[in-house]
């Protein structure tokens, strides 16, 4: 080889590493496979079905032996997911109250986990784009969920169609189904939240701890909280009128409004129940107007502000996690 052609090799650019698209599915793939291959993932549907079997089981005893009457309402399937006499939660608050624990295990520690390990300057120098990382670790997260709902959804629903007898109508399936959407939309928020604060943070540690401070927050406490607001602007005394006492009860439910687990709880709510014609307080006079049921369509046009206010907030948690990840220093 002559000088000039070595020494135009020693001068010439290297050659740009060549990324391709597409790369989120097998990072959503691998992430797929650990997420339903650990042991966490297991407990947490273990914990959400066993939760759910017995609020079902708890609604399937009263309503079978009331079987005359309830054999004239056309929904009566769906009372399994809405009804709970023995003072145990419904089905649908139940999966209000712990589906977040299951999109905060998926994704405490999706970057973290990472950095603790020393893996992700590993991760980013593959040739593949960096946003299609954690573009790739939300849809495992987010598709795990979809799998352990769908799991726990249909162990749940078999399980009453059993105890009750009676399966469910085509118009009972599509409510299912939307049940199904809005549940994912509602987990999926939690799933960008624990991932915003896993990218922000540098230990899983801290990712999980300020998650579920937070769900304290707004699932156990913020009926407290929203309370304690309600009485001090609208105080209700021993002779308080019936509008001071409306004005209180709108009040505090429009603070408990700011939770996700309210919004969730007023939209299934309506979902599962063809009967009920608002996701406000009904006046007593407004109970049985129109006993008639509703179509879908008109209740999902009830849920429908609650359903986009779950999807927005997911959507702006996870940009918030992408452009911060996008921007953030990886160091080996």
């Amino acid at each position: 080889m002559s000088s000039s052609t070595r020494s135009a090799d020693l001068g010439s650019p290297p050659a740009p590493v060549r990324r391709f698209r597409g790369g989120w599915r097998i990072v959503a793939a691998k992430e797929f496979t650990d997420h339903v291959r650990s042991v966490r993932f297991l407990v947490l549907v273990a914990l959400i079905s066993l939760a759910g079997l017995a609020a079902v089981n708890s609604a399937a005893g009263p309503i079978r032996d009331a079987a005359e009457a309830a054999s004239e309402t056309p929904s009566i399937f769906l009372f399994l997911f809405t009804l709970s006499p023995d003072r145990l939660p419904a089905f649908h608050e139940f999966i209000g109250i712990l589906g977040p624990l299951l999109g905060i295990g998926l994704g405490f520690d999706a970057i973290s986990g990472e950095r603790s390990q020393r893996t992700l300057p590993r991760l980013v120098s593959q040739p593949i784009h960096r946003d299609e990382i954690i573009n790739g670790k939300f849809v495992a997260g987010l598709s795990a969920v979809g799998l352990a709902l769908a799991v726990v959804m249909a162990i749940v629903g078999g399980y009453g169609a059993l105890e009750l007898g009676v399966g469910p109508s085509w118009s009972d399936l599509a409510r299912v189904g939307a049940f199904f959407v809005v549940t994912l939309a509602y987990v999926g928020l939690w799933l960008a939240l624990a991932i915003v604060l896993s990218v922000y943070t540098r230990r899983a540690a801290t990712a999980a701890l300020t998650a579920i401070a937070i769900w304290l927050l707004f699932t156990l406490f913020g009926g407290l909280i929203a309370g304690l607001i309600a009485d001090a602007v609208h105080p209700v005394g021993a002779e308080a009128s019936a509008e001071q006492v409306l004005r209180n009860a709108r009040l505090e439910l429009n603070v408990r409004r700011v939770s996700p687990d309210q919004l969730y709880r007023d939209a299934t709510g309506v979902l599962l129940n063809p009967s009920q014609r608002s996701t406000g307080i009904l006046l007593t006079d407004q109970v049985g107007a129109l006993p008639s049921e509703l179509p879908l369509r008109d209740s999902l046009l009830l849920a429908w502000w609650q359903v986009i206010t779950i999807i927005g907030a997911a959507t702006a948690l996870f940009t918030a996690a992408y452009v911060r990840f996008l921007r953030q220093e990886v160091r080996a």
